[in-house]
């Protein structure tokens, strides 16, 4: 990597753009124009489209749409990612009302037991892939409320790779196995994964999360669950309050060491799923704390990041868990086929009370999910499968379709309408479920300069981990990039562990026999320390 001065300066829309402008520093060679499936030239494949650089992102977009839409067709049927699940019945139980900031009555009524159904996923390999390899752990939970369903959709890290959902394909690209040569099968020590991020520095704090033991799990009773993104909460009133969701294991966090999770693998390809397994048909049941981190606006604008950036966590010391209810789960699915492998989650099913952020990441989300759905379980009936189904009554004029299960009676399929007194109508008692917010009316490809700092929380996780935790992340960063072919993708990648940790970035340098330690990475804002 040629030696270059960071930047230190405010970031500036321009700066905050993305990562385009590196990615062309770093691209030889000559290139064809990028385009859409119809030819369309794409200027910029870094930003979805929005209204203001930190509004929601625009229907709009075809550019997101068309990405979005055939990476959600790319595999049938099974799930491009999160392929290999295990997953449980159980029931949430609220044990501290937030009906101050939420009328949703799963988080008003204390002592009601919520039906849930949870799923707990790899990420990157196939179906058939193993279950102890170094990855992400999706942590899904689908609660049947009495208002409709609500699916919290997350992961067992509270951060993601990516600021914005058009990088969701690329990214995904990137830690499959390469497409030339169908390997390697869930990893990502591979050229193409370390070649994406080495030229993301967005991702630099998910790799320190990915890189520590929270991807080599002990068992899947022993992780924490994140939604990630911040949400909102609307109360009778109609006011808002920010929110974030964390799962807490009972048992605590458990991991293994690298050793033991090549030991179990080679052992039992199945040990997370059968660990679940008897322990729920024991009775020694896994039950997890649901806590929130509650804030305002006006919270939100003093923090020293921006909370729709889904590369940030918000630290405790800024605001505080408080923890709201349990879940237990106590029942193993009768068939797998019919329950795990059918069951589909959508960040946009969400009762009335809890309401979406800006974040451009979650705001892909809202889309992707359905529409990835619609293609892997056959059309659009696919709410009637039972597992799927809410446990309320339902009722609408949607119609016909594949696998349509229901016998709608009546010629009115249609609103308003006169013909029937029993036909589904709007509420006057409906209960608005969306917060509004001032639009200033610009609209354009930025991203917000609040989203321009990559390094400082990837610093303040490394140096929060003890020294045997240190030392196990810098041996994995070893291990992975050893495993990199290209020399100038180790070399980028240490360029930006010198912005996260010097001493880091010396370790890991020592570790590839780098003849010479590469100059830190160029900065759009200086690193920050935080409470």
């Amino acid at each position: 990597m040629a030696a270059s001065k960071p930047r230190t300066k405010p970031a500036s829309p321009a700066d905050s753009r993305g990562q385009g402008d590196e990615l062309h520093q770093h691209a030889g060679g000559t290139h064809p124009p990028l385009t859409t499936n119809q030819g369309i030239a794409v200027a910029d494949n870094q930003n979805s489209l929005r209204d203001t650089p930190r509004g929601p992102t625009l229907l709009e977009d075809f550019i997101l749409r068309e990405k979005i839409t055939h990476f959600d067709h790319e595999r049938i049927p099974e799930r491009i990612v999160h392929a290999r699940g295990s997953a449980a019945h159980g029931y949430f139980e609220l044990t501290r009302s937030l009906e101050e900031f939420t009328r949703a009555r799963v988080l008003t009524e204390v002592g009601v037991r919520t039906p849930v159904f949870t799923r707990f996923s790899t990420v990157a390999g196939g179906a058939g892939s193993v279950d102890t390899p170094r990855d992400v752990r999706g942590f899904a939970v689908k609660f049947y409320t009495r208002e409709g369903n609500w699916d919290l959709v997350g992961n067992n890290i509270p951060v993601f790779f990516i600021q914005d959902a058009i990088k969701f394909p690329d990214l995904i690209h990137a830690v499959k196995m390469e497409p030339d040569r169908a390997f390697p099968q869930a990893a990502s020590a591979h050229d193409t994964f370390w070649d994406f991020v080495s030229l993301m520095p967005e991702s630099m704090h998910m790799i320190m999360w990915a890189m520590s033991d929270r991807t080599i799990p002990r068992s899947l009773r022993t992780i924490e669950g994140f939604g990630i993104h911040s949400f909102r909460l609307l109360n009778e009133a109609g006011e808002s309050t920010f929110v974030k969701f964390h799962w807490r294991p009972k048992l605590g966090i458990q991991s293994t060491v690298w050793d033991e999770a090549v030991k179990l693998q080679s052992a039992d390809n199945d040990f997370h799923r059968r660990d679940l397994f008897e322990a729920i048909t024991a009775g020694d049941f896994p039950e997890w704390e649901l806590a929130v981190q509650l804030f305002t606006e006006k919270d939100a604008e003093a923090f020293p990041f921006d909370h729709l950036d889904s590369t940030k966590i918000i630290p405790e010391s800024l605001v505080p868990l408080t923890v709201i209810g349990r879940m237990v789960l106590d029942r193993w699915p009768d068939n797998f086929f019919a329950e795990t492998e059918q069951v589909a989650y959508c960040p946009a099913n969400v009762p009335p009370g809890i309401d979406f952020s800006n974040d451009p990441l979650l705001q892909g989300r809202l889309f992707s999910y359905l529409d990835t759905q619609l293609s892997r379980l056959g059309g659009p009936n696919f709410h009637q499968i039972p597992v799927n189904a809410p446990k309320c009554p339902f009722a609408n004029h949607q119609r016909d379709g594949h696998m349509q299960m229901q016998v709608p009676k009546g010629r009115v399929a249609y609103d308003p309408s006169s013909l029937q007194d029993d036909t589904p109508r709007e509420t006057p008692e409906g209960f608005p479920s969306h917060a509004t917010a001032p639009d200033d009316g610009v609209k354009g490809r930025v991203r917000a300069a609040s989203f321009a700092d990559h390094y400082s929380q990837a610093g303040m996780f490394f140096r929060s981990l003890e020294a045997p935790e240190q030392a196990h992340l810098a041996s994995a960063l070893v291990f992975e990039l050893s495993k990199v072919e290209t020399v100038k993708v180790r070399e980028r990648t240490v360029s930006h562990l010198r912005n996260i940790d010097d001493a880091l970035a010396k370790r890991v340098a020592a570790g590839l026999a780098m003849p010479a330690l590469p100059d830190p990475a160029p900065t759009a804002t200086p690193a920050q320390d935080f409470p």
